[in-house]
C-alpha cells in the first residue's frame, strides 16, 4: 500500500508539474503563432504592371523576414470590399478606387516595429511605384508587450510550481522511509554496509518516479488529444514536438526527483543514532 500510495502521490505532482511544462511550451508556440498573423500591405501604384509586380512578389518570397506573401489585384480587392460592405463603391464613384497591394507575413522574430522599420525601408528601396507600406504599429506593440508579460507571468509560476513539486514528493518519500528507520537501524546493527541498504529504497523510488511519470504522461496525452478534436486549429499550438518535450520533462523529473529525495532521507536515517530514532 505504500508504493501504491507513494505512486499516486508522486503522479499527481509530476501531472502538476507536466502541466506547467505545457503552458509554458504551449504559450511559446501561441505567440510565435499570433506574431506570424499579424500582416503588413505594400500598396502598389497603378503604373506598375502586373508582372512586374508578381516579379516584386518572388524576390520578396526570397527575403530572409518573409514567411508569405500574397498579391492582390485590383479587381480582387474590389470584390473583397464590396462584399465587406454590402456595396460596390465603383457604382457611384465611376472607377475603382483601391490600388493592388502585397500582403506579407513575417516569421515571429521579425514581427515586431523596429524590425518592420527597417523592412519597409528596404522594401521602398526595390521600386518606385511602391506607394505605401502598411502596418498596425500599434496593435503589433500590444501584441508583444502581452506576450512578454505572459511568458514572465509563466515563467514565474514555473518555478514557484517546481519548487512546490519537490517539496510535496520529497515529504511523500520521506515518510515512506520514516517508516522503515528502525529497519535500516538493524540493518546497521548486522553489519550492512550503507550502500547496501540505500540499494532497495532508491531503486523502490526510482520505479515510482517511472510509473507515475509514465501515468502523468499518458494523462497528459490524452487531454491533448481530447483538446484537439474538441477544436483541430489547437493542432498549431499543440504539436506533437510539445507533447515530446512535456513528456520527456515528466519522465526525467520523476525519476531524478524521486531518486534524489530517497538518498537525502536514507542517509539523514543512517547517520542517526538509535537513541535518536525515538525521538523523531
Amino acid at each position: 500500500m505504500q508504493f501504491v500510495t507513494s505512486g499516486i502521490s508522486t503522479t499527481l505532482v509530476l501531472l502538476l508539474l507536466g502541466l506547467v511544462v505545457f503552458f509554458v511550451l504551449a504559450a511559446h508556440n501561441l505567440s510565435v503563432y499570433v506574431k506570424e498573423n499579424i500582416s503588413f500591405s505594400i500598396l502598389i501604384s497603378d503604373d506598375m504592371r502586373e508582372a512586374d509586380i508578381l516579379k516584386l512578389q518572388k524576390q520578396l518570397d526570397k527575403e530572409d523576414f518573409v514567411k508569405q506573401t500574397e498579391y492582390i489585384s485590383k479587381k480582387q480587392a474590389l470584390r473583397e470590399q464590396t462584399e465587406a460592405m454590402g456595396t460596390d463603391p465603383q457604382e457611384f464613384l465611376g472607377y475603382n478606387p483601391f490600388t493592388a497591394s502585397i500582403e506579407i507575413k513575417l516569421h515571429s522574430h521579425y514581427a515586431n516595429s523596429d524590425s518592420i522599420a527597417k523592412i519597409e525601408k528596404k522594401i521602398k528601396k526595390r521600386s518606385s511605384n511602391i506607394q505605401e507600406v502598411l502596418y498596425q504599429k500599434d496593435l503589433i506593440d500590444a501584441v508583444n508587450d502581452n506576450i512578454r508579460n505572459i511568458s514572465l507571468m509563466l515563467l514565474g509560476l514555473a518555478l514557484i510550481l517546481t519548487f512546490i513539486s519537490f517539496a510535496l514528493i520529497n515529504n511523500t518519500i520521506r515518510l515512506t522511509i520514516y517508516a522503515k528507520r528502525f529497519l535500516i537501524h538493524t540493518m546497521k546493527l548486522v553489519g550492512a554496509s550503507w550502500s547496501f541498504i540505500r540499494r532497495p529504497f532508491l531503486r523502490r523510488n526510482l520505479w515510482i518516479g517511472v510509473l507515475s511519470a509514465l501515468v502523468a504522461d499518458a494523462i497528459l496525452w490524452g487531454g491533448a488529444y481530447w483538446l484537439v478534436q474538441y477544436e483541430p486549429e489547437l493542432i498549431r499550438v499543440i504539436t506533437p514536438q510539445v507533447m515530446l518535450l512535456v513528456s520527456l520533462s515528466v519522465l526525467l523529473f520523476g525519476v531524478l526527483i524521486t531518486w534524489l529525495c530517497a538518498l537525502l532521507s536514507i542517509n539523514k536515517y543512517l547517520k542517526m543514532k538509535a537513541s535518536t530514532l525515538y525521538y523523531i
